[in-house]
């Protein structure tokens, strides 16, 4: 049976947790989407292309969600490489945005880039050591983490988090926080279900790395989406009050 017919004849079984948050993953992203492309109206110049990126980040995410939803009912196992793709396309992405809310506050193109090698760097390890030498994926569990140690140094002691705190505005600084926290408590998501891999550290706790996976990205990029609307919003509306003034 080849993999097409495997699809016709695929179904979401009753009782199918990971199986159904593939689907609510997929519709979540795709919603999200349409939101966000909607709100570019409704928020001033600077802060439509903060909005395009949130747009595509979750348009990326729910295309490959629809993918990787059919991979897995029909086959059963998890889309390992349809996953690490989505993440290397959409987390550099989320590293973009806080350059695109920083950078009234002077930040360089420079703070972006780093962001985006060290989100590389993670995604390239972690994707190693999952798909291509899991006898190893300990070592590569370590070395991946240092990727996003940078990124969380970056905005919780480094230069993002200096511009946001001396030179951003109040509805900069607020939201700027709230993805720090994103970055340093719902990024840890990731390694948990990483940690489930056979030979590493949560193996045979009965902890599916999907079903972590799954409701990871759902919190996390579109929860990262509406923060940026929430401060292009709000400055938004401050500037047309000042403009109207």
């Amino acid at each position: 049976m080849d993999f097409s017919t495997m699809l016709l004849d695929a179904n979401l079984a009753a009782g199918d947790v990971i199986g159904f948050t593939f689907f609510i993953g997929y519709m979540a992203m795709f919603a999200a989407t349409v939101f966000f492309f909607f709100e570019r109206q409704n928020v001033t110049g600077k802060w439509k292309t903060s909005l395009l990126v949130s747009g595509l980040i979750t348009m990326i995410a729910a295309v490959h969600y629809y993918y990787m939803r059919d991979v897995y009912l029909a086959t059963g196992e998890s889309p390992t490489q349809f996953r690490y793709i989505d993440w290397t396309l959409t987390v550099p992405l989320m590293c973009v945005e806080f350059y695109l809310i920083l950078r009234a506050a002077g930040a360089p193109v420079s703070l972006m880039w780093k962001m985006i090698g060290y989100s590389v760097f993670m995604l390239v390890t972690g994707y190693i050591g999952e798909a291509i030498d899991p006898a190893n994926t300990i070592l590569w569990g370590f070395v991946s983490t240092l990727g996003w140690a940078g990124i969380v140094y970056e905005i919780f002691a480094g230069s993002a988090k200096n511009l946001a705190m001396n030179n951003a505005s109040e509805e900069v600084q607020k939201g700027f926080k709230a993805l720090r926290l994103f970055v340093f408590i719902g990024w840890a998501i990731y390694p948990i279900g990483y940690m489930t891999m056979d030979g590493n550290l949560l193996a045979g706790m009965g902890i599916n790395m999907d079903l972590l996976y799954n409701i990871g990205d759902a919190i996390n990029k579109i929860g990262f989406g509406l923060v940026i609307y929430s401060i292009a919003r709000s400055a938004s509306v401050k500037e047309n009050a000042a403009l109207a003034a």
